[in-house]
């Protein structure tokens, strides 16, 4: 019979009792927060920069139902006043003058995903980088799995975990997808940190790109000397890491062999773990589902994460199963002889180029979106060299096509670009320009809040298109 008790969480739920919280934000993370403190007598009150008429019918019945105060609309944390917790959506920054403020009078600011991090009882590993992110956690979440360990998955993917800590267990696993959103203000580190890479991502949100690493930083900043950091020694910023990180670091790279790391040798193609000069052959790319050598990277950093916790034959098992996570580089159908990959996981420049770098063939690029204000200057070359015609939509659309016209000059080369004004006129337009044996990639290159909630929807809407054509 199980009889453990998380005493911690036990000490937390008595406190948090009478104590008057505010959530804001009403998004995936936050919403099971309401019926946990409402069962518990705390006095909630919801704040959501949205419309009344914006959210969810069934979130709205389940307010009025419970009779909780409910503040919306873009002046709706003018209201922030008079709150012991703030529980703050990762899209909210903890800079907002109205959190400041309240923080100030002595609320206590935090959210769900650093509740997670305070009170599992389990080992957690988290994962966090500009690209490869949600690829690198979930295979490091099947890899755990492989070996017989419980586990749960979270952060930015799967479902939210704070309701589940009381199902928790010392010898368990949490693997977290954590972005800069949420690591910003974040005091506390998992126990394994991984750092896939950085590039300039969300400078739309942060106020400078020196914000945007510091935040990842602090994935690890507060380990002890037992944590350990993964990291990649390819990146000009990540691999500067080592020099404050307070537990043991770990190396991946796919340009260098080290004599201690994972390594992705590009001389004969196959991922290896190095141990003190001795480097042992794990599995070649021909036997990957993952397309990419940008995943060939993602698979190292995930193998550094649980070494010592998988056995090899698990590790090789898992990784030549592993086909990917939707919505990126997915395989949607062949249509005459051309296929069709919905890459809209593709947010940013950099995770366009390593899809373009991913293929063969040559691309039919449907690209463009929100714009997060990131320089689109590298995009140009990885395109011209790529891509057979070029359809562009949203507001990136122009960045984009400057960047290529550029590129086609230097280089004398000319290209087909299209300007489109839907996601569906895009495809048609991708449809009646394709040519057999090409690849139709649907990787925009930018955020998808011009026109669809998130890029999942985004990339669900493109697959649905594709599939009715």
């Amino acid at each position: 019979m199980d009889t453990y008790v998380n005493a911690k969480l036990e000490n937390f739920n008595k406190m948090i009792s009478n104590k008057r919280i505010a959530i804001i934000g009403l998004g995936v993370s936050n919403v099971p927060l309401i019926d946990y403190f409402f069962k518990l007598g705390s006095s909630i009150t919801i704040f959501d920069n949205r419309e009344k008429e914006q959210i969810e019918e069934n979130i709205i019945n389940l307010l009025e139902e419970k009779n909780i105060r409910y503040y919306f609309g873009k002046d709706s944390l003018k209201d922030l006043i008079g709150f012991d917790y703030i529980f703050r959506s990762p899209s909210c920054m903890p800079t907002t003058p109205e959190i400041k403020k309240e923080v100030e009078r002595g609320a206590v600011l935090t959210s769900e995903i650093e509740k997670v991090l305070e009170f599992s009882p389990s080992h957690i590993v988290g994962v966090t980088g500009s690209d490869g992110k949600t690829t690198t956690t979930t295979l490091i979440y099947e890899l755990l799995k492989s070996e017989g360990h419980r586990c749960f998955l979270g952060g930015n993917i799967g479902m939210p975990l704070f309701t589940q800590i009381k199902d928790m267990r010392p010898d368990d696993y949490v693997v977290l997808e954590l972005s800069s959103f949420q690591l910003v203000d974040m005091k506390i580190s998992p126990e394994i940190a991984v750092v896939t890479n950085i590039t300039p991502n969300h400078l739309n949100v942060h106020k400078d790109y020196q914000e945007y690493i510091d935040s990842k930083k602090n994935i690890y900043l507060h380990q002890d000397e037992n944590g350990i950091l993964v990291i990649n020694k390819d990146n000009d910023i990540t691999r500067e890491f080592y020099k404050d990180a307070p537990g043991k670091v770990r190396y991946f790279s796919h340009k260098e062999v080290l004599d201690n790391g994972v390594v992705f040798d590009e001389k004969d193609k196959t991922i290896k773990i190095c141990e003190d000069g001795v480097r042992k052959h794990i599995i070649s790319q021909k036997h990957l589902l993952l397309k990419g050598e940008h995943n060939c990277e993602n698979i190292c950093s995930a193998i550094s994460a649980i070494l010592g916790l998988v056995k090899e034959d698990n590790i090789i098992e898992t990784i030549e199963n592993f086909s990917g996570v939707e919505h990126r580089l997915e395989f949607v159908r062949e249509i005459n002889n051309v296929k069709w990959y919905n890459d809209s996981i593709g947010t940013s420049p950099t995770r366009t180029i390593a899809g373009l770098n991913s293929f063969d063939e040559k691309i039919v690029l449907i690209a463009g979106g929100y714009d997060k204000h990131l320089d689109y200057t590298p995009i140009g070359k990885p395109i011209v060299d790529n891509v057979s015609k070029l359809i562009l939509m949203g507001a990136t659309a122009e960045k984009i096509e400057n960047a290529v016209k550029d590129e086609l000059e230097l280089s004398k080369k000319s290209m087909p670009i299209y300007r489109c004004n839907s996601l569906e006129e895009s495809i048609l337009k991708a449809k009646e320009v394709a040519k057999e044996g090409e690849i139709v990639l649907f990787s925009p290159a930018s955020a998808s809040f011009d026109m669809f909630k998130n890029f999942a929807e985004r990339g669900n809407k493109f697959k649905s298109i594709v599939n009715s054509l």
